[in-house]
């Protein structure tokens, strides 16, 4: 009997911690359930912006566009202009600030990367890559030079000419040749897609320039962004100058011998405020025209110095190619190669270039129609 009474009472008391363990279970789950509840139930903070600071009260920008003068919580971080907060939507006043995540949100609409194209890729340039190195590579490479002479480099540069004439390449060379990174920002794309937020884009392209400098930001199609300013203009114009007024402010607001560059790039130079041109902006004007010649040789051994080819009379090609960009003569080559594969050969054939260089011709022959019939 002692032996089955000592049995129950172990049975019983394993059965009361086990009850006792589940109860402490239920109760931690229970009180997780509540402060989940809870959660729910507070009302959402608002992430606002800062505009002005002014003691323990601030102006802060709301979503929509509003602004109100407000209170800052005393436990609050100290604030700028600029940064963003977190506010009660009841009476907007500032509870904390709100760190933004480092990858900035305008990754997603730059074209951000380490370019692998040389000098040597480009070819009849010789005159611009100098004047590229001299206003870009040097200054991010040996700015003790400069500080040394007593002068300071310009902060920009802006290359324009006809459009396939070796801009962007221009750009992703110098990059490499400073391993920098290169951020590509197209500014019609920027105007045309985000009316309300140009500004604050431009403002965060420059941070993320900062971020991850030494860099090149490269501003393609610049005079959607900085055209000449009109005094009178709908709504949409007026933004696209606001985003042009941020543009110019960031501009001015780096130092020059800095890690960070500016390239613009356009068709159309005759169109830009020449407010973007002044001295400490994008000051340094260099001209890429259509190559010569001589240059259209050097583009051309570039795009074929991997190709198969046998009694191929160049200067025959170079002078059916007269008038043609940097890109017209890649597409040539690519042409040529396909009507070669066509025919399942690896040589690629005179016949072949003429028969590209006439298509390529007639391309650009159907798109100067159409800019001209419907601009």
């Amino acid at each position: 009997m002692s032996n089955s009474g000592e049995i129950a009472n172990i049975v019983y008391s394993y059965s009361i911690n086990e009850l006792e363990e589940e109860n402490k279970l239920l109760k931690e789950t229970i009180n997780h359930l509540k402060n989940e509840i809870d959660r729910f139930r507070t009302p959402p903070l608002m992430v606002c912006e800062i505009k002005e600071i002014d003691g323990n009260n601030a102006v802060i920008k709301v979503p929509n566009g509003n602004q109100f003068f407000v209170c800052v919580s005393e436990s609050c971080d100290p604030l700028r202009a600029g940064d963003s907060v977190l506010v009660d939507q009841k009476n907007l006043n500032v509870l904390r600030k709100y760190s933004k995540n480092k990858s900035f949100s305008v990754e997603k609409f730059v074209i951000l990367e380490k370019p692998t194209v040389t000098f040597k890729n480009i070819g009849g340039l010789e005159k611009q890559i100098l004047e590229i190195k001299e206003v870009v590579e040097l200054p991010l490479t040996k700015p003790y030079l400069f500080k040394k002479v007593g002068i300071t480099p310009p902060k920009g540069i802006l290359l324009y000419g006809p459009p396939g004439t070796g801009k962007t390449l221009l750009g992703k060379a110098v990059a490499n040749s400073t391993d920098s990174t290169f951020i590509e920002v197209v500014a019609s794309e920027l105007v045309q897609k985000f009316i309300g937020e140009g500004a604050k884009l431009v403002k965060e392209i420059f941070e993320l320039a900062r971020e991850k400098a030494p860099s090149i930001i490269f501003i393609d199609e610049i005079d959607a962004l900085a055209a000449k300013r009109l005094d009178v203009g709908t709504s949409g114009e007026r933004e696209v100058q606001r985003t042009f007024m941020q543009l110019l402010a960031e501009i001015d607001g780096f130092e020059p011998l800095g890690n960070v560059k500016v390239i613009g790039c356009t068709n159309r130079r005759d169109i830009l405020d020449p407010a973007i041109l002044r001295p400490g902006r994008l000051d340094r004007l260099v001209h890429v025209p259509l190559p010569d010649k001589q240059g259209l040789g050097e583009i051309f051994k570039i795009h074929t110095k991997d190709m198969s080819f046998d009694h191929i009379k160049v200067d025959k090609l170079l002078n059916l190619m007269d008038g043609f960009s940097g890109a017209e003569v890649r597409a040539a080559c690519t042409e040529a190669g396909y009507f070669a594969i066509r025919d399942d050969r690896s040589d690629v054939t005179e016949k072949d270039f003429i028969k590209a260089i006439d298509k390529v011709s007639e391309e650009e022959d159907s798109e100067d129609e159409y800019v001209n019939m419907f601009g």
